[in-house]
């Protein structure tokens, strides 16, 4: 039931488009990240397969009555006192029809100042968005295939969120990030990798972020410029965030621009392509990401690049991978999928009836 290229625009025919869209989403969330494994994995049985299918929580969308995202219906909302309206899970979807929701307004003032990162305002004179296609330098599909536009808005894939608006996101619609997952194992004085004691993998290690908007620990990602290429960003946003490359001296940029160029030379996986459970989305715009895994497997290369906190981030080191991470929107999702590629530790308890 995927929408065939050239199918009808959304606002012209809202019913089918709303139910194929929010059905090819579902399809494309559940399968996306386990397809990317299994290309890499082409030995697994079937059992080993089931048991990915079962740890990924994208699987709650074969009921459109679940939903995913999460952190995009809490309260208030980010660098703000704005209270979303109350959505109970039973509303979020947005098959079920809901006539009294009555959603918060909300688009914050650094938005609305015009930046040249962000749209004007949806009946600006003038302001004419293409969605579901490129639209001039601005990339408005989304990864996740045809969204719905009613009333001249986008409308959120996932659900409802309780906020329309931008609130802090300057695109309307889908906003593109890129999340570089830098990894390495973690080793002993003598050079030797270490395992965990009571799962006997290897531990593996990430370049995580201090987030200073909220204090939270994240990838050290951000968002794709106009026309800028996602590996372009990943690089950028890395020796940004992490190496703080915007401070060096033009002696320094030319080393670190030959050590980051090796290491994002390496071998690389993506991770996950699509919507991210971010507390900044609304009804009308929402976060999009494609997450990168480029591992470092002798450490080597990194010990080459000293991590620096700059940009955005507040303080930046390396952080052992397991399942007690807490981390900014659904980044803990994302290492996780790297530490079942990697076959390293994630949790002393594989869950009920779970293979190896």
């Amino acid at each position: 039931m995927l929408l065939p290229t050239g199918a009808p625009h959304a606002a012209a025919v809202p019913g089918l488009v709303r139910a194929a869209a929010v059905f090819s989403f579902a399809v494309a969330l559940s399968a996306q990240p386990a397809r990317c494994a299994l290309q890499r994995h082409t030995s697994l049985s079937n059992s080993a397969a089931n048991c990915w299918s079962r740890l990924h929580p994208f699987n709650m969308f074969n009921n459109y009555n679940k939903f995913y995202h999460r952190k995009a219906l809490t309260s208030p909302y980010p660098g703000s006192h704005v209270e979303r309206s109350q959505v109970p899970e039973d509303k979020v979807s947005w098959l079920i029809e809901w006539k009294d929701y009555n959603p918060v307004e909300y688009t914050a003032m650094s938005v609305l100042a015009g930046p040249d990162w962000a749209d004007p305002q949806i009946n600006d004179k003038g302001f004419s968005p293409k969605f579901n296609e490129r639209d001039g330098e601005v990339e408005r599909k989304s990864l996740n295939g045809l969204y719905v536009v009613e009333n001249g808005r986008p409308q959120n894939p996932v659900g409802r969120t309780g906020l329309t608006g931008r609130g802090l996101l300057g695109r309307w619609g889908p906003n593109h990030a890129a999340d570089p997952v830098v990894t390495r194992w973690k080793r002993d004085r003598s050079g030797n990798k270490i395992a965990h004691p009571v799962t006997g993998k290897n531990i593996l290690q990430f370049v995580a972020i201090k987030r200073r908007d909220c204090g939270e620990w994240a990838i050290p990602g951000g968002m794709v410029d106009p026309r800028e290429k996602v590996s372009a960003t990943l690089k950028r946003e890395f020796g940004e965030e992490a190496l703080n490359s915007l401070q060096k001296l033009p002696e320094e940029k030319v080393e670190l621009e030959k050590q980051l160029q090796k290491l994002f030379s390496q071998e690389h996986f993506v991770v996950y392509r699509g919507y991210v459970d971010d507390p900044r989305n609304t009804d009308n715009a929402w976060m999009e990401t494609e997450a990168v895994n480029y591992h470092d497997e002798t450490g080597e290369t990194m010990d080459n690049l000293p991590l620096e906190a700059g940009d955005d981030a507040g303080t930046v080191k390396w952080v052992d991978i397991s399942e007690k991470l807490k981390l900014y929107a659904n980044h803990s999702y994302f290492i996780k999928l790297v530490t079942e590629e990697r076959g390293a530790h994630w949790s002393e308890d594989p869950g009920p009836g779970c293979c190896e």
